[in-house]
């Protein structure tokens, strides 16, 4: 984030914070910005990179399809002289970037009026004008309110003061409105209700799935697959597992045959449905059967290189301290 008043900030940075910050705390970006940024300074430079290194370095920031549009858009902007197009409009035809994501980094990075509403932004504008119509219904009045106070002087300013505002005074629990500079014009506050909004319906229950995943091991190494490059948790490296559609009684067939040892099981939970993970121990020798074009032995003392997602790397501890136990 620049300072109020300094020159714009690095395009490159503020598109790569952006993407990154979607779905995800400041906290929890932080050091994987810090390696990013580090590793690949540049839009060139991760244009260049190889899928598989960028999606083990995205590995545990969850909602993996931004890293596959972060590459995608890095070589899309690198074939084109390496500048980010400095208009909302023009950043909109990128692929990956949203409405906000676009609005976002055309305000911080160009100081092109843009209205910026994420999370935060829409939870200080619900409670300044009071908009009592549930959302999602509500964005349309939400976004209509933001543009009414957006200046047209540095506006990255103004959209990076109110997102600060939402995360760390007009919080979604317990809002510091003492603190809050906005207080004496905030509705909500006059109407003594700040956390009544923005006002949300009640969401339905996640579904429950069950799965499977396989633990091979051999000589210090474990047998490790990549996953299609689309759909959850696409192209990155994994257990084997059965694509969890396995039975509530939790079988599944296995990769290999042979003696299977039960482990036990970890639990995730994603966005639109949680998920319970049983982990088996392969106790056979078959190793010739493992189709060799689908996976690769990966050194147990390296795993934490492996890149492997949150849901597999639970499952990996799992069978380390089995092992160790």
């Amino acid at each position: 984030m620049a300072a109020p008043g300094a020159p714009l900030p690095d395009d490159y940075r503020v598109w790569l914070s952006e993407v990154m910050l979607q779905q995800t705390t400041v906290a929890a970006v932080i050091p994987y910005f810090e390696r990013f940024t580090a590793r690949w300074p540049s839009v060139e430079a991760l244009a260049v990179a190889d899928d598989a290194e960028v999606m083990a370095a995205w590995a545990g920031l969850g909602y993996y399809a931004r890293a596959r549009n972060l590459l995608v858009c890095a070589r899309t902007v690198a074939a084109r002289g390496g500048a980010f197009p400095d208009t909302e409009a023009g950043l909109r035809e990128l692929p990956g970037l949203g409405a906000y994501t676009a609005a976002a980094v055309a305000a911080i990075a160009f100081g092109e009026r843009a209205i910026v509403v994420d999370a935060n932004v829409e939870r200080v504008v619900a409670r300044l004008f009071a908009i009592g119509e549930p959302l999602p219904g509500a964005r349309t009045a939400i976004r209509s309110s933001a543009e009414a106070i957006t200046p047209a002087q540095r506006p990255g300013d103004f959209a990076q003061a109110m997102m600060d505002l939402g995360a760390g005074v007009c919080t979604s629990r317990n809002p510091r409105c003492l603190l809050c500079p906005l207080s004496d014009q905030c509705r909500a506050q006059q109407e003594g209700g700040p956390e009544r909004f923005p006002v949300k319906l009640a969401k339905p229950p996640r579904p429950h799935r069950q799965g499977h995943a396989f633990w091979i091991e051999r000589d210090g190494k474990v047998w490790l697959v990549r996953r299609p490059g689309k759909g959850m948790l696409g192209g990155m490296r994994a257990l084997p597992d059965d694509g969890w559609s396995a039975r509530a009684d939790g079988s599944a067939a296995a990769p290999l045959s042979g003696a299977w040892c039960p482990l036990g099981a970890v639990e995730h939970l994603f966005t639109h449905f949680t998920l319970r993970l049983h982990l088996s121990l392969y106790s056979g020798d078959d190793w010739a059967s493992l189709p060799q074009d689908e996976g690769e032995w990966w050194q147990l003392d390296r795993l934490d290189e492996a890149g492997l997602p949150t849901l597999f790397a639970k499952a990996a501890r799992l069978a380390i301290a089995a092992r160790e136990g």
